[in-house]
């Protein structure tokens, strides 16, 4: 059930319960395990336009690499609030699989709906925006005006205070190098970790509202600001720490959520986008050598592009469909910031250069050359 007041049967699986959230639509093919998890879900009901889902079922959670980060997921449990699907696939089958996507769904309290026509619902909010949602599982006959009268009372996702729900509550260290980045946990997906451990350094994961001071103490030779959900501007704390990461030189990385809070520390400003960015094939150019890169977005807010011009910031990637901006680059200092996930996986690895990007600035102090 939309807030429009459009209302949708179809058939429940996952978990008996009712939910209330934002919908939104994802375009990928694949990817629905690190989907679900993805922090950046949180607070919405995610409508999956690609016909079949479940067909290769769902991992072992439990299993993790050699710095305990989770092999298969992107956080520790399933972030979205609600599926919704065109058809269910209720057999699966997979050389990794322990069990059915149904069942992970009703072991993490999760409901979900199949047999919806998910072409309309996708017109739906790409013609008229995103909107708030109900999704009821239930055995028994759902009483749809007083499912209508909870959603119109229910707290509006542009109002929803996300970051003491995602962020870690205390310093997580993973490795043992000398050499470290502190990330900035907004919504951390575990592909950022990975691939920051990949470069060689150490990660500290510090909670969203950590200080300049406590970041500083523990003498990092970069920072990454992550994804996360929600409005930019509801990280205040986060957009002060940016600022002075910035005004010191720090080198410094945004991704997604992050790219924003960095926007906003550079004096740029962010708005809501109508339907979003949400797939793992979105094009984006690189205005530095005109290559256009294939990249994974997940994403309702994004960079005003006029505000450049008065920021601190130069435009870095530019989306080739809507001209959106997909990535700045500061004018004096180390600082940059991606619209997209570069870590991504599965989904396109075309921008896994960006990390290298990063290790450059904390090594060199300039810019790799791609």
């Amino acid at each position: 059930m939309f807030d429009d007041g459009t209302v949708l049967d179809g058939k429940g699986f996952g978990y008996s319960t009712t939910v209330f959230g934002e919908i939104v639509f994802n375009t990928g093919m694949v990817g629905y395990t690190e989907t679900l998890t993805d922090p950046s879900y949180s607070g919405q009901i995610l409508t999956l336009t690609y016909p079949l889902v479940g067909n290769y079922g769902v991992p072992n959670p439990s299993l993790t690499d050699k710095d305990g980060i989770s092999t298969f997921f992107e956080s520790n449990k399933i972030q979205i609030r609600g599926l919704v699907v065109h058809e269910l696939s209720l057999s699966a089958s997979h050389w990794n699989m322990l069990m059915t996507l149904d069942e992970w769904m009703y072991n993490e309290k999760i409901p979900g709906i199949s047999g919806i026509d998910t072409r309309a619902v996708t017109k739906n909010l790409r013609q008229g925006g995103v909107k708030m949602a109900a999704l009821v599982v239930s055995d028994t006959e759902i009483n749809v005006e007083e499912v209508k009268k909870q959603l119109a009372t229910a707290t509006h996702y542009n109002s929803e205070q996300f970051m003491d729900v995602v962020s870690t509550k205390q310093e997580v260290v993973y490795g043992s190098e000398e050499k470290s980045v502190v990330v900035i946990d907004t919504g951390t997906k575990n592909a950022i970790l990975r691939n920051i451990r990949e470069l060689g350094y150490k990660v500290i994961r510090l909670p969203w509202n950590a200080s300049f001071e406590k970041i500083m103490s523990y003498h990092p030779n970069g920072v990454v600001i992550s994804n996360g959900p929600g409005d930019p501007q509801n990280c205040p704390d986060t957009i002060e720490t940016a600022k002075k990461l910035i005004e010191k030189n720090i080198p410094t990385l945004g991704i997604c959520l992050g790219a924003q809070i960095i926007g906003l520390a550079g004096n740029t400003q962010t708005y809501k986008l109508k339907y979003g960015h949400r797939g793992q094939n979105k094009p984006c150019v690189n205005l530095e050598n005109n290559q256009v890169y294939v990249t994974s977005q997940n994403h309702g807010y994004g960079i005003t592009p006029e505000s450049l011009k008065t920021s601190e910031f130069t435009l870095w990637f530019t989306n080739a469909d809507d001209k959106t901006v997909e990535g700045i680059k500061h004018k004096k200092q180390n600082c940059i910031a991606v619209q997209f996930h570069p870590e991504a996986a599965p989904g396109p690895y075309d921008c896994k250069f960006v990390f290298e990007e990063l290790k450059n600035l904390m090594e060199e102090g300039k810019s790799a050359k791609k």
